[in-house]
């Protein structure tokens, strides 16, 4: 298995605003610098990040098309028309789903929900979706987390007498579909300052929306906070401006009260701590995920919506199953994927990969790819046939647009969709060599040799000795961390092993280091770095790492992640 080297990059700060900063705020310079590095340059940001309020959400109405959304839900509550909530397969499109049907049953008994069929119907809006709500008599139509891009399929749906409000936060084609309302922040004349949302999050300001309209008190709206908690994470968007404020509350609910499907899917995981973004990354969201990817995703709608708590704990179980199943295909075709490249001497020399294989899980080809990019960092696409078409998944590498390069072979392709860092495509099993081969030369062509070596983003040097728990203090209440505000990665030059380091469990080093001023020494590991350990041992080194807490027969000790280490220049 190639051992993947990082470059180190050390992000730069304007250092003018930096001492503006701690001139009014007068705490330690490295932590001015993270706050200037995520925008906040004045006492009164500052304020406003390390308080999220809710008061700080932007009016729902200033979305483009967010009074023609309200006005129809109204006109059909007040005719008593049917209403099916429509949403993806994913954790962001079932939690969209969850929220804005559990709002609205509250208050209104017609309605129901369609989640498509991940292998009989595919992404999006589907033509069989439309005939279920013809043929049952529903009038409207509320797509969440989809939809910006179906045009013919709402042509579809007028025609049988149905109409649309599309939600959606992906980005939009050339003409929007011919619905009633269009709620997606990234359209070129929406005015709406924040276009990060999640589907979750357009979902949550439609029922915002409502509630303002209708006089229904705002903290009603709240209670769904921690599923558009779970929905910000899942689908890695950005935790800056709303969603930092959705999140940080969200997160809260979930570490308090949280809804009743989400307690029972953190009983099965047998979460016994505070829960942090990236406990709903990798413990909530792939549990949620594994339903639409083993079976059907209306199993985790279920369990999201739930009012019961034996009804809650069953689905719980179903998903913790289906997830088990996840995880078991998941190990399986990785390693196949890795041999695949490992033995095929021209693969190894690419600068993209594209596998396919017919019998691999087409519930689990995207995680697959991102595993590859663990081990070959480049665009990659992975590929399964699926009723007699070949459907892939493709993840990317940092600052490679996928959606592009894969755009520039849309001939070789029945469709695709997607951003810059995932998509996913269809074709014809006789297009997969040619598309293979159009992928891989656009990706040759435009890839810089940079972007095929993973980064180290460095937000401040600091020495060890100003590592206490003062100083950690202030970092926890930057959380919650992810995308935009990522946990703070920090570098110290020219250190020296306290010759306690070793190697732990054949690859991992249990760091001993010790600080230069006062010679006491600070613990710290690092996963997958055994193969570094003569550097530590022998030489000054320079590391890159966080500052986390270590809990250890109930005493509290701060110590340190250790991300990369190399020999001091």
């Amino acid at each position: 298995m190639p051992r993947l080297e990082k470059r180190w990059t050390v992000r730069l700060a304007d250092e003018t605003k930096v001492t503006a900063l701690w001139q009014s705020l007068k705490i330690h310079p490295a932590l001015c610098r993270l706050l200037v590095l995520r925008g906040i340059e004045t006492f009164d940001e500052a304020r406003n990040f390390f308080r999220p309020s809710l008061d700080s959400l932007h009016d729902p109405f200033l979305m483009k098309g967010m009074a023609n959304a309200v006005n129809r839900i109204t006109d059909a509550i007040a005719k008593g028309q049917k209403i099916l909530i429509y949403g993806d397969y994913d954790v962001d499109g079932t939690t969209s789903v969850a929220v804005v049907f559990s709002f609205f049953r509250s208050i209104y008994p017609n309605l129901d929900f369609y989640i498509p069929n991940r292998y009989t119907e595919g992404y999006g809006i589907s033509s069989k979706g439309i005939d279920f709500a013809a043929d049952n008599g529903f009038s409207l139509i509320i797509a969440l987390d989809c939809g910006i891009k179906s045009n013919d399929k709402v042509d579809y749906a007028n025609s049988k007498g149905v109409d649309f409000i599309i939600c959606d936060h992906h980005t939009p084609g050339d003409e929007a579909p011919a619905a009633i309302a269009v709620l997606d922040p990234k359209q070129e004349d929406c005015p709406y300052p924040y276009k990060e949302l999640s589907g979750c999050g357009i979902g949550f300001k439609l029922i915002q929306a409502f509630a303002q309209q209708q006089g229904i008190p705002k903290e009603k709206t709240y209670q769904y906070l921690d599923m558009v908690c779970v929905s910000i994470a899942s689908d890695i968007v950005p935790i800056t401006g709303e969603n930092r404020i959705m999140a940080f509350h969200g997160l809260e609910k979930l570490n308090t009260s949280p809804s009743m499907g989400l307690k029972s899917l953190m009983g099965v995981a047998d979460i016994d701590k505070r829960l942090d973004i990236s406990d709903i990354v990798f413990i909530i969201g792939p549990r949620i995920n594994a339903a639409g990817r083993i079976d059907d995703a209306k199993h985790a709608v279920r369990l999201l919506i739930a009012e019961e708590d034996a009804a809650s704990d069953g689905h719980a179980d179903t998903l913790q199953q289906f997830n088990q199943e996840r995880k078991d295909l998941d190990k399986s075709i990785t390693q196949q994927a890795l041999d695949m490249i490992g033995t095929d001497e021209s693969m190894l020399q690419r600068k993209s990969t594209v596998l396919y294989d017919e019998n691999w899980h087409k519930g689990v080809i995207g995680i697959v790819a991102s595993r590859l990019i663990e081990n070959y960092y480049r665009p990659t696409i992975v590929l399964t046939l699926s009723d007699g078409k070949v459907t892939g998944s493709g993840r990317s590498v940092k600052g490679f647009d996928l959606y592009e390069a894969i755009d520039q072979c849309r001939e070789h392709l029945i469709q695709f969709g997607g951003h810059k860092f995932a998509a996913g495509l269809t074709m014809l099993p006789e297009k997969v060599k040619d598309f293979s081969e159009a992928f891989e030369k656009v990706v040759a062509e435009r890839i810089t040799p940079d972007q095929m070596i993973p980064e180290i983003e460095i937000d401040a040097e600091l020495s060890l000795e100003d590592i206490n728990p003062k100083f950690y203090n202030i970092i926890t209440q930057m959380a919650p961390f992810g995308p935009g505000n990522m946990k703070p990665v920090f570098l110290s030059r020219h250190l020296r092993d306290s010759k306690w380091s070793k190697i732990v469990k054949e690859e991992h080093i249990k760091f001993s280091i010790r600080r230069p001023i006062n010679s006491d020494t600070i613990d710290g590991i690092g996963f997958g770095l055994g193969y570094k350990f003569p550097i530590v041992k022998d030489v000054h080194f320079d590391m890159c790492y966080q500052i986390e807490e270590n809990v250890w027969n109930d005493k509290v000790s701060l110590q340190i992640s250790v991300k990369d280490v190399r020999v001091s220049e």
